[in-house]
């Protein structure tokens, strides 16, 4: 598929990327050449079909070229985040024994030096940048072997990449994804999306292409759609960005909405007239989304608030988006009604690493905030009688590498012979065919008198105020939950209404009873936040494990009212 795009779109820009202080692109043509030099050079250092090959670099050219050349020689590419610790590291390694790395900077190449040593392992690294290359190969010799490659595979049954889940519950797994995965994902996309304007629009990648969310979305299926791929340079630098490239679409994560909903209010602190235009553009918007209807009054009001207001917020973002696409965890209905009032697009879609990744997705005409959408065409779902979402298609995983019976447990055939993938979700299917995703079936949390609470929920709630950054909450086999709350920069003072605001909301058996404010925030330094973001609750919980205890106990903090 790349390749014959890169034949008929050879003149036509593939993608823009930021190098030696300017923006630089690379055309349809250009990358297929470079993929078949690619290709030459890696059969020639002896890589060969089915050998694993761990590609750890930012989101740059040379990752796309690197990922690319390796499946089409038959090999399996690994892509690993830059971010990984060097144990995150030796556990991939080890555990997929590959047979040689590519990547991007001196610092990772020692990096995954000392991780393959620690998992006692002989790893051969490839640098893409040129300084300190003492015992490591050049990637200028990888594509020096001229543009005649052996013949390239065609199996699409063939494993293309193993992609290592976050492991939010504990060590991550290689999910084996085959060609058809991803290319059902593919023609899913440009079945239900056929009213997108991809074809010449320009997609801004801001998740690093290792995430097997952007590994499949960005690196494949929206420039296989006609979309100018634009790969960002980073969180600091998005609201320039979106000037600059004023882009068609952007997939990010939950958090991301977060700090944009953040700046946006910042811009309106205080009171006056400017506040007043805001908070009330806000309500109508809101209103249009679930009632009731405008008055009279308010639907003259309205045109002038868009214009005064909303207007100026879609300019922030390049004034010619078409969406913003949140996956990789659940986003929270209250911040997606903020950007859909503010007249922003926002849609929430669903996937797992095992399913493609893709499973589910709003669209611009029929979205439902409170939803992940229906499932794409060619994909089966349903609810199983424990809760279970189960899903069906082309887009199953082969399985977890070295792992059969973690791939028993996931992939389950019916009476009839069909196999379908256990997603691990607590969901339900609406009358539309929508999938509402409601918590992670081992995450649930049981208190002493029996009743059954969602944490994701809870969480959901508690960072949706200003104050909160980072949350989680315990409670198994007690009588009511605790919680762990980071603050946000500067508010730890607030922390105390905002847990009062969120209770007021809760059922009696899901409040809050004490919480603790944490000094130290999750992050992948510590080990409590994945790469792609998120918690990493039972690390959390057993780091913290005193802690609970003592609030559990009523010795950490008193007990809130109400």
């Amino acid at each position: 598929m790349m390749l014959a795009l890169a034949e008929r779109e050879a003149g036509t820009t593939y993608v823009r990327h930021w190098r030696d202080g300017a923006w630089n692109s690379m055309s349809w043509g250009e990358f297929g050449a470079a993929i078949r030099r690619a290709a030459a050079g890696l059969h020639a250092m002896g890589v060969q079909p089915g050998q694993r090959v761990l590609l750890v670099s930012a989101s740059r050219p040379e990752f796309l070229i690197a990922d690319n050349a390796v499946m089409a020689l038959g090999a399996i590419t690994v892509p690993t985040y830059v971010a990984n610790t060097v144990s995150h590291h030796a556990h991939v390694i080890g555990d997929c024994t590959p047979s040689l790395a590519i990547t991007d900077t001196h610092a990772n190449g020692l990096k995954l030096k000392e991780a393959a040593a620690q998992a006692g392992v002989t790893l051969p690294v490839v640098l893409m940048e040129k300084a300190g290359m003492e015992n490591f190969s050049a990637w200028d010799e990888v594509m020096s072997f001229g543009d005649q490659p052996p013949p390239m595979a065609t199996d699409g049954e063939a494993t293309a990449c193993i992609i290592y889940t976050s492991g939010t519950g504990g060590a991550p797994r290689g999910a084996m994804l085959p060609h058809r995965a991803m290319l059902s994902n593919t023609q899913g996309v440009r079945l239900a999306g056929r009213g997108i304007p991809f074809k010449g629009g320009r997609y801004l990648s801001f998740l690093p292409m290792s995430h097997s969310y952007e590994h499949t979305v960005g690196g494949f299926i929206l420039p296989a759609l006609g979309m100018e791929l634009v790969l960002s340079r980073g969180a600091e630098h998005l609201v320039r960005e979106f000037a600059e490239h004023r882009p068609t679409l952007i997939t990010t994560v939950p958090r991301l909405f977060e700090v944009l909903k953040t700046r946006i209010l910042s811009q309106v602190e205080g009171g006056g007239v400017k506040r007043w235009l805001f908070d009330r553009a806000l309500s109508q918007g809101l209103r249009r989304l679930d009632g009731p209807p405008l008055n009279p009054l308010e639907r003259l009001l309205d045109p002038v608030l868009d214009r005064l207001v909303r207007a100026k917020v879609r300019a922030r973002f390049g004034g010619e988006l078409v969406a913003m696409i949140s996956g990789g965890a659940r986003l929270d209905p209250e911040l997606s009604g903020f950007f859909l009032a503010m007249g922003l697009t926002v849609l929430q879609g669903y996937g797992q690493t095992e399913a493609g990744p893709v499973v589910s997705v709003n669209l611009p005409w029929s979205n439902d905030r409170h939803t992940v959408g229906k499932p794409l065409p060619g994909v089966e779902a349903r609810i199983a009688e424990d809760g279970e979402l189960l899903v069906c298609g082309e887009l199953e995983m082969q399985g977890y590498w070295n792992a059969p019976e973690a791939t028993a447990e996931a992939l389950r055939p019916d009476a009839g012979g069909k196999t379908w993938l256990h997603t691990g979700d607590i969901g339900v299917l609406d009358e539309a065919g929508r999938i509402r995703i409601t918590d992670r079936k081992k995450d649930f949390i049981k208190l002493v008198g029996g009743m059954m609470v969602a944490p994701a929920r809870v969480e959901a709630l508690l960072t949706a105020e200003p104050a909160i950054a980072q949350a989680v909450v315990a409670g198994e086999g007690e009588a009511a939950l605790v919680a762990l709350l980071v603050p946000a920069e500067g508010r730890a003072d607030e922390l105390e209404a905002a847990v009062s605001r969120v209770n007021k909301r809760l059922a009696g058996h899901e409040r809050i009873r004490r919480w603790a404010k944490l000094d130290e925030a999750f992050s992948i330094e510590n080990g409590l936040l994945t790469p792609s973001m998120k918690t990493r609750r039972k690390q959390v919980l057993e780091h913290h494990s005193a802690l609970i205890r003592a609030l559990q106990s009523g010795t950490a903090h008193a007990a809130l009212a109400g």
